[in-house]
């Protein structure tokens, strides 16, 4: 016998890991446990088990037990034994497995919808893979050796130099790298500073946005306060002695606009007054179509404002990345609640974005699915002012989605008719602050950038059958022209 072959198979047979046991001899009870490995899919087809020598040193049985159960497991067809090739589960034993397997508990997994027309999800078909792992690649090749160790809870200076410098050049944002901390996106922004003690409540919120979040600062004891909106923005006019405000100023979420210019400088006045600060949310900043982009909040004053951002709308929410540019007076303490260690964002990815960032690769990409998604948005309105002129589209001058505004009384049945047909998008209402004061809006939230490119004039025309009244469908290759 070959003798490598041996020393392999004796690692096997300590692994086999049989509980002999039961009524009977040792012959016995060394069949039944090889039987009931090979029923519950320990030992699959195919497997070679230890020699007799093996086994037997192992189980502390004699040599002879083993040779004597091996070889009434061969007759009755759970094992083969061939000359050279030692003894191996029989290929049959696949049947006798799934006959014996237990019946399956765990419902099967719902399919998704048809058409997916959910806000705040770029398209994944859309990720820069090759360009990423190019980064990925030259990120992990000159890593020194201390990114294998503890991470900076500040997140990696390579990428916090990257972002001081992009944020200046994009969004005119103040800052330095000492003054970012990385996160895994804007919910752990939030949590750091809320959860962790960083800043407390009271917090004014914009009536309309997301539950999530809403729900995530109640959990941290945090009571939020709604500004009502107009075409102009929040009414900052209505703060009053909260400490803090949260604002989407480049594009109200999720109804649309930027903040008027007056409100901007209104927001930083009243912060600086009341020894409060302004947390912007720039969620969806990089996409503007029929405008130029709107500088940051933090820009007219980097002591007051706290600006957040990530790439899970330009890039991918599967890289969970996001940052926080703070005053000076919050590092301290946000790094305190971080801890010693990063315990969220892969250092890797850090190192890979930054060179993402770095190498301009990151522009390339966003410039690309500004056009693309400009293009989305276009084809959506089009449709719309043919086959469903009644209803007004809003919000569309930036953003990954519109806002339709419905008929008095139509939302609710327009939701659960999508839903029928298998069209995911959420209604106006959901978005409601349920203590504002503000009169309710009808209509539909509706993402032009999830679904992949090929299957876009479809979910058009999906949408455009739910809509009330009943319409005719959409032609699915109509586009808008630029």
């Amino acid at each position: 016998m070959d003798e490598s072959w041996v020393n392999s198979a004796e690692g096997i047979g300590a692994n086999l890991h049989l509980e002999l046991s039961g009524p009977g001899s040792g012959r016995a009870a060394l069949i039944r446990a090889l039987r009931d490995a090979v029923r519950g899919g320990r030992l699959a087809p195919g497997t070679r088990l230890p020699p007799y020598r093996s086994l037997a040193a192992d189980l502390g049985v004699a040599r002879n037990t083993v040779a004597d159960a091996y070889a009434e497991l061969v007759a009755e067809g759970w094992l083969t034994a061939r000359q050279g090739s030692g003894t191996s589960v029989a290929e049959r034993a696949e049947a006798l497995r799934h006959a014996v397997r237990a019946p399956r508990t765990t419902p099967p997994r719902a399919r998704g919808p048809r058409h997916d027309l959910r806000q705040g999800t770029p398209d994944a078909s859309a990720f820069p893979r090759s360009a990423w792992l190019t980064s990925y690649r030259r990120a992990l090749q000159q890593a020194p050796n201390e990114v294998f160790g503890p991470g900076d809870p500040a997140g990696r200076v390579e990428l916090r130099e990257a972002l001081a410098e992009y944020l200046a050049r994009a969004r005119g944002v103040l800052t330095e790298p000492g003054r970012i901390v990385v996160c895994s996106g804007f919910a752990h922004a939030l949590r750091l500073l809320f959860a962790g003690g960083v800043l407390r409540g009271p917090l004014a919120v914009e009536a309309y946005g997301l539950g999530f979040h809403r729900e995530l600062l109640r959990a941290a004891g945090v009571r939020t306060v709604p500004l009502p909106l107009d075409e102009h923005g929040a009414r900052v006019d209505r703060l009053g002695h909260e400490r803090a405000v949260l604002l989407t100023p480049a594009h109200q979420f999720p109804t649309g606009g930027p903040l008027d210019p007056g409100r901007r400088a209104a927001v930083v006045d009243w912060a600086r007054a009341r020894g409060a600060v302004v947390l912007e949310d720039d969620y969806d900043g990089e996409f503007r179509y029929d405008r130029k982009p709107v500088g940051a909040v933090q820009g007219l004053d980097p002591e007051r404002v706290i600006f957040m951002g990530s790439v899970s709308k330009s890039l991918s929410p599967a890289v969970r990345l996001g940052w926080m540019v703070l005053p000076e007076r919050y590092v301290e303490g946000v790094l305190a609640v971080k801890g010693e260690r990063e315990a969220w964002a892969s250092v890797l990815d850090q190192l890979s974005l930054a060179d993402f960032i770095s190498r301009g690769s990151y522009d390339r990409h966003v410039r690309r699915m500004r056009q693309r998604y400009r293009s989305r948005r276009n084809r959506l309105v089009a449709a719309l002012a043919t086959h469903a002129p009644h209803v007004e589209v809003t919000g569309v001058a930036a953003g990954l989605h519109a806002v339709l505004r419905l008929p008095p009384g139509t939302e609710r049945s327009a939701v659960k008719a999508a839903a029928r047909q298998g069209v995911a998008l959420d209604g106006l209402a959901g978005f409601r602050h349920p203590e504002t004061d503000m009169p309710a809006d009808e209509g539909l939230v509706v993402g032009y950038a999830t679904p992949p490119e090929h299957a876009y004039g479809a979910a058009l025309d999906a949408l455009c059958g739910v809509l009330p009244p009943q319409v005719t469908a959409c032609d699915p290759q109509r586009r808008s022209p630029e």
